[in-house]
């Protein structure tokens, strides 16, 4: 071979290299596009690698809020939540105590541990600039202005058994009917939110939050027909089932899910009004993602988000969403009358008035 020849074959494979070469790069870049849409679409997500801490009660109702509230939230934005189940009152506890460092980002607490959570000042203001479904809320659920967003709600009522019961309750006071001697269940007055009834019978008779004797008055009538004071929804549950107890207080969404099982509990709405609970989803300060928080809140009081809770436990909803019929018919508050019949409540002075109802109502009672 001579050295042009060599030239020659050098200079063509060189020329044929670049073409090689060129077409490898477009194939690589192509199939490197292809591999990394994923990726790149993970990452693109706006709160990917974001995760919020969020205190739960178990059992079904963390897995309502996974399924109609965080699933979304992944799937849209790469949001992820944590829920801690936990005790309520305890949970309330740790946060104050650890409010410097708070062990949560999103605080769920019901109506009566709201006022705890502001005195202590550990929770922001959240408004509709921010979640805009937070206008959908419906009048009077919404009880400490620009703090916590209502997404549940349930009502403290008397329930009866039919089977045994032909006489159908109509109010809180009934539970002192003669007819009902030994067969009355109520629960332990160490539950501000379960105990509510007492101002059912106070305000029933004349009293009111600021003056509570006309309740403790019905009580002493109706000594001889209470049975037990239930520590738990579960212990009252058994009771009923087990047909112990015939009427009784209870909370709605309770008597549901005894009717569910097959037990004919009928519950009352008592014609002078409603005693109720909402649980709020509040944004802890100090939390450093707020613009996540607000996402979640929106996703929150979305139909999506509001309809999670009903289809699982039957707990009312506090916003103008259009509830399906084989879910309205198994809420309390199901419609505009039902919601004007829920009684405004005085948080703070029924609080403040909590070691007194104890006191009263075991004395009462156990002796």
């Amino acid at each position: 071979m001579s050295k042009n020849q060599a030239i020659v074959f050098i200079k063509g494979k060189k020329e044929g290299s670049e073409m090689e070469r060129r077409t490898f790069l477009k194939l690589a870049t192509a199939a490197t596009a292809v591999l990394a849409t994923p990726y790149v679409q993970a990452q693109s997500k706006k709160f990917a690698g974001v995760t919020l801490r969020l205190n739960g009660f178990g059992g079904a109702w963390d897995e309502a809020l996974m399924k109609s509230v965080a699933a979304p939230l992944d799937e849209k934005y790469g949001l992820k939540i944590q829920i801690i189940a936990g005790n309520q009152s305890a949970d309330v506890v740790k946060l104050i105590a650890n409010k410097d460092n708070p062990p949560y980002d999103l605080f769920q607490a019901d109506s009566a541990l709201m006022v705890e959570l502001l005195k202590a000042g550990i929770i922001q203001e959240i408004g509709p600039k921010d979640v805009p479904n937070i206008r959908r809320i419906l009048p009077n659920f919404r009880e400490y202005d620009n703090y916590g967003v209502p997404f549940s709600v349930y009502t403290v009522v008397p329930v009866y058994n039919s089977k045994y019961i032909k006489q159908p309750l109509t109010s809180y006071s009934d539970i002192a009917r003669a007819d009902l001697q030994g067969r009355v269940v109520i629960p332990a007055p160490t539950f501000d939110a379960g105990n509510l009834y007492l101002l059912g019978l106070a305000e029933e008779n004349g009293g009111s939050v600021s003056d509570m004797e006309p309740a403790y008055k019905v009580l002493e009538a109706a000594k001889q027909n209470i049975v037990a004071l239930a520590q738990s929804s579960v212990a009252e549950i058994q009771m009923f089932q087990n047909e112990e107890v015939h009427a009784g207080i209870f909370f709605d969404g309770r008597a549901y899910e005894l009717r569910s099982k097959g037990a004919p509990i009928e519950t009352v709405v008592p014609a002078k009004g409603l005693y109720s609970v909402s649980t709020y989803m509040n944004l802890v300060k100090g939390m450093r993602h707020p613009e996540a928080a607000h996402a979640f809140a929106e996703q929150l009081l979305s139909d999506e988000g509001m309809l999670g809770l009903p289809r699982a436990i039957r707990y009312g909803v506090t916003t103008d969403v259009k509830l399906p019929e084989e879910i309205r018919k198994d809420l309390l508050l199901d419609s505009p009358e039902r919601n004007a019949l829920k009684k405004k409540i005085d948080w703070e002075k029924w609080i403040a008035g909590r070691s007194a109802r104890l006191e009263r109502v075991n004395k009462i009672v156990r002796t």
